[in-house]
């Protein structure tokens, strides 16, 4: 059912997006923006609640539909990658995990601009919606083969204490803020931080307790029982740990976060606001695309 509702969701985020796209694109309420920054993860192999270290990027392409002055629903699809390594960790340094995982995410929400930014040429604003996102969690393996870690089953998923394979789509609850200069009526640059809060705790892999070693071994292969403990990989060698050894920390779920510069522009110019010289209320000339 749950698989069946993110579906749903996100077809319907896509028909939401298209449909403002077509109908609107030639409105001079609709906006395009551009996205460009970086990208991180809060959670089991990155123990900062918010930092820059092992970020990675993202870029974006999105609409902002102008309902007020004030009050816009935007709408948004970003391309990024996050990452992380225990090595860079000392707190998990002899569990000697790692993942790299690409995100794509659709999102739709509403956009609000503390102050107008007719009469202001910098203003702040804050956003949230709903989305859905796609992973793949996956490891560079002691050979240097890349590995994907899902089919895996690493923490016993498919046959250990009822545990069932994740997955690779969720549902994600985006939030967060910035601030926009008017370069014009019609063209804005933007700086903007936002949080993605998530239906799963396995965008790492990681996330609860670890599986006897011989019936990983038996059920999902050595393959399994090598990524999911590599201390052994260490000198000194680390043994796998008993059954239900702490490997995550279910109570707590991933999160991603963009941060980065955008630009907005009119896809139609607005109309003359009263200023005769063809002068917006900036004073900023009149830019045509």
């Amino acid at each position: 059912m749950f698989i069946s509702l993110q579906r749903s969701m996100r077809h319907l985020l896509l028909s939401i997006f298209l449909l403002t796209s077509s109908c609107f694109a030639q409105a001079q309420n609709l906006h395009m923006t551009l996205f460009a920054g970086s990208s991180n993860y809060q959670g089991d192999l990155q123990g900062s609640r918010f930092t820059f270290n092992q970020s990675k990027g993202a870029v974006g392409v999105g609409l902002l539909y102008e309902l007020s002055s004030k009050l816009f629903i935007r709408a948004g699809y970003t391309l990024a990658k996050v990452g992380a390594d225990d090595k860079k960790s000392p707190l998990n340094a002899t569990r000697n995990l790692s993942f790299t995982s690409p995100i794509s995410e659709l999102h739709l929400g509403l956009e609000y601009d503390l102050i107008n930014n007719y009469e202001h040429s910098f203003t702040p604003f804050i956003f949230a919606g709903i989305g859905t996102f796609g992973f793949n969690p996956s490891a560079i393996d002691k050979q240097g083969n890349k590995v994907n870690l899902q089919p895996l089953g690493t923490e016993g998923q498919g046959f250990y204490l009822g545990r069932e394979k994740y997955s690779l789509r969720g549902t994600a609850i985006p939030f967060g803020g910035g601030v926009k200069l008017a370069l014009s009526d019609d063209i804005h640059l933007r700086f903007e931080t936002g949080l993605r809060i998530l239906s799963t705790d396995y965008l790492d892999d990681v996330s609860t307790t670890l599986a006897d070693k011989n019936l990983l071994l038996i059920n999902n292969g050595q393959k399994a029982v090598d990524m999911a403990f590599r201390g052994d990989e260490l000198k000194p060698v680390r043994n796998y740990p008993g059954a239900g050894a702490k490997r995550g920390n279910p109570k707590v779920k991933d999160y991603y976060y963009f941060t980065g510069l955008g630009l907005s522009f009119r896809l139609s110019p607005k109309y003359d606001r009263g200023y005769g010289d063809g002068r917006s209320q900036l004073g900023c000339p009149k830019m045509v695309f």
